[in-house]
């Protein structure tokens, strides 16, 4: 624990933990999302899930988030024994047509998989950003779609 003194502000405390509690999360992304609708509006955030299933077994699926007109695709994971036959592809594309009816007008998205990214690309997704040596030698690339046509469609 670190201590300093700060003038009139008082005695100044910092606390460095290897967990994160539900009332520390709660106030600090509380703080955080009421200094950005200051900045952006209301995001509007929900969640977004595609569930993949061959008959009564699940095969995976995508899990993100729609805020302010964007789809965020935090994982996309389909079981390797079902990999190749498009069922990633089709996961993507039921997110964006529910982003589209959200008002979304795009995606974004991150991997370090070059499959993946090559998955992305096929589906239309543009890189914007790398980061060379993320992990062990390892890329992390970061992508996006602008969708096209009107919201909703």
């Amino acid at each position: 624990m670190q201590q300093g003194n700060q003038g009139d502000q008082g005695k100044i405390t910092l606390a460095v933990t290897d967990w994160i509690d539900a009332t520390f999360e709660e106030d600090v992304s509380g703080g955080l999302a009421a200094f950005n609708r200051t900045q952006l509006g209301p995001s509007r955030q929900r969640d977004l899930a595609v569930s993949v299933y061959r008959g009564d077994d699940f095969i995976g699926g995508l899990a993100g988030y729609t805020a302010w007109d964007w789809l965020f695709v935090k994982w996309l994971w389909i079981r390797e024994d079902a990999r190749g036959l498009g069922w990633g592809t089709r996961a993507l594309e039921a997110a964006e047509s529910e982003a589209r009816k959200r008002g979304c007008r795009a995606a974004w998205l991150d991997t370090i998989n070059p499959a993946a990214r090559a998955l992305y690309a096929r589906c239309g997704y543009e890189p914007f950003g790398e980061i060379g040596d993320f992990h062990a030698g390892q890329p992390r690339y970061f992508l996006q779609k602008r969708f096209q046509g009107k919201s909703g469609e």
